[in-house]
């Protein structure tokens, strides 16, 4: 089962693997979101502790996420009345509605595509994997989490505006960049370049590093 679990596991700047599956909202399938980003994330079981905190915050922040042309697609190996159940739970005990699709994956087809089976965590549950899809259907950041611990939705706002932002602009951006901060200008691929790069108006360290503002 580990061979076929780790054939053929996604890579960042490749398609996404295409998927067509049952969701608590009807069928989905990956060209649906042409057009948009998408954010296909996976949790371990419905009815976990870890796991509603985190449907929660996703719940919390999906109006966000969609004004930034983002859309939510959750996933775990359960059934589609556990998910529809779960959600209505959810609504129950914590008085949040869960406006976005999740993929009922019995057979383990989208988690095994996506890599988010681990056996040395579990055979038959997804870990908390996170993946960032762009408008052309490319992959552009997966993020993993143990199935202990919970991720942070607010940093995956700021890593979703940071590439947004890196590819309107052909920047890069430093550590911990929000908006508003300054971004980092693509160094030099020349000796002339490197050496023009100190005149060029930037806020240049060193030939290698130059910020500037948007």
């Amino acid at each position: 089962m580990e061979d076929l679990i780790n054939a053929g596991l996604p890579r960042i700047n490749e398609p996404a693997p295409a998927f067509n599956t049952q969701t608590t909202h009807g069928i989905r399938k990956l060209e649906d979101y042409r057009g948009k980003w998408l954010i296909l994330f996976s949790h371990p079981a419905d009815f976990t502790p870890v796991c509603t905190t985190e449907f929660i915050a996703f719940s919390q922040a999906a109006n966000t996420f969609e004004k930034m042309n983002c859309e939510l697609l959750g996933l775990s190996i359960d059934s589609l009345f556990s998910h529809l159940a779960w959600v209505r739970n959810i609504k129950e005990k914590f008085d949040v509605d869960v406006p976005f699709p999740i993929i009922e994956d019995i057979k383990m087809e989208v988690a095994m595509a996506y890599g988010m089976i681990h056996p040395g965590a579990n055979d038959t549950q997804a870990v908390r994997a996170t993946f960032f899809i762009d408008p052309d259907g490319v992959l552009r950041a997966m993020v993993y989490y143990p199935m202990s611990n919970g991720r942070s939705i607010n940093e995956f706002l700021r890593l979703l505006e940071a590439m947004q932002t890196s590819d309107a602009n052909g920047v890069a951006t430093p550590e911990n960049w929000t908006a508003g901060c300054k971004v980092i200008v693509p160094p030099p691929k020349t000796a002339e370049a490197a050496e023009k790069r100190a005149s060029e108006g930037y806020e240049t360290v060193d030939w290698y590093y130059s910020t500037k503002s948007l």
